[in-house]
């Protein structure tokens, strides 16, 4: 059984997602600086990530697996494979894997490493950099509940955590990794309406922010289904109805459920 407490966390890639987990886990006092170890090709940045956060780099791959207890995979998924065969050789079964590169199953990893290896998948999203990611985690054929656990609690510090089955994770991703995306254009088209209308840049765009965060926190909150929410605010001819229609007559949910269908797939299609 692996406790985060003490342990070394490494984390491979320190783009804005790996930065994210890097300020994630210090600020939730989930590990110690002194006991993580970051490594990355670009050197500059890891000078100003050990200066910043006190944690230990290098730009050599080697130094973060050989002292770290839980590695965290922080890279682009198309250059996953190539990073996994330069340290294959340095992975045992006392070390945990955790990926967030998307579209990759664990098998992949295994694979590249050893058939015993631990892996856990993670699909966290960019809002971990405020703090409010939607993450899940699903564990490989080698990996234990104890394994999942501590990525629960790595992630779950960062926003909130789900543990599903693997064959989901693409969905998963259609949902919440890519979830970000579909909403900022929403921001910003409500902003756009505001200025239409009169009002300026600065205080349409923080109202439309504002609501959309408002209404998330309410359905999280109440638990209750978003067309009863949606009911609540609809007065008979009132103006709320009338551009909810709008928003239907132009297929509003069609093109969501279209987007998540779409960045599903093509996660599918990365795994292969």
């Amino acid at each position: 059984m692996m406790h985060l407490e003490n342990k070394k966390v490494g984390i491979i890639g320190t783009g804005k997602m790996g930065q994210s987990l890097l300020r994630g886990i210090i600020s939730a006092g989930k590990a110690k600086p002194a006991n993580i170890y970051a490594s990355d090709v670009y050197e500059p940045a890891l000078q100003a990530l050990k200066d910043e956060l006190g944690i230990n780099v290098s730009t050599d791959n080697f130094d973060t697996v050989d002292n770290s207890d839980l590695i965290i995979l922080a890279v682009k998924p198309q250059i996953l494979r190539n990073v996994l065969r330069g340290f294959a050789d340095h992975i045992n079964e006392n070390k945990l894997i955790i990926s967030i590169a998307a579209g990759v199953p664990a098998s992949t990893i295994e694979e590249e490493l050893h058939e015993d290896t631990r892996v856990i998948r993670v699909m966290p999203n960019i809002a971990a950099t405020v703090g409010e990611a939607a993450s899940a985690v699903s564990a490989g054929k080698n990996a234990s509940a104890e394994d999942a656990e501590v990525a629960m609690e790595i992630f779950s510090s960062m926003g909130s955590a789900a543990l599903v089955t693997e064959h989901l994770m693409d969905a998963v991703t259609g949902v919440s990794g890519s979830g970000p995306a579909y909403i900022f254009p929403v921001i910003e088209a409500m902003a756009d309406g505001g200025v239409l209308e009169g009002l300026d840049r600065e205080s349409a765009q923080k109202l439309a922010a504002q609501t959309v965060l408002g209404a998330a926190k309410m359905v999280l909150e109440t638990k209750k289904h978003p067309a009863e929410l949606k009911d609540m605010v609809t007065s008979p001819a009132g103006t709320t109805i009338h551009g909810v229609h709008a928003l239907e007559k132009n297929g509003v949910r069609a093109a969501f459920t279209d987007a998540v269908m779409a960045s599903a797939k093509r996660s599918r299609e990365m795994g292969k």
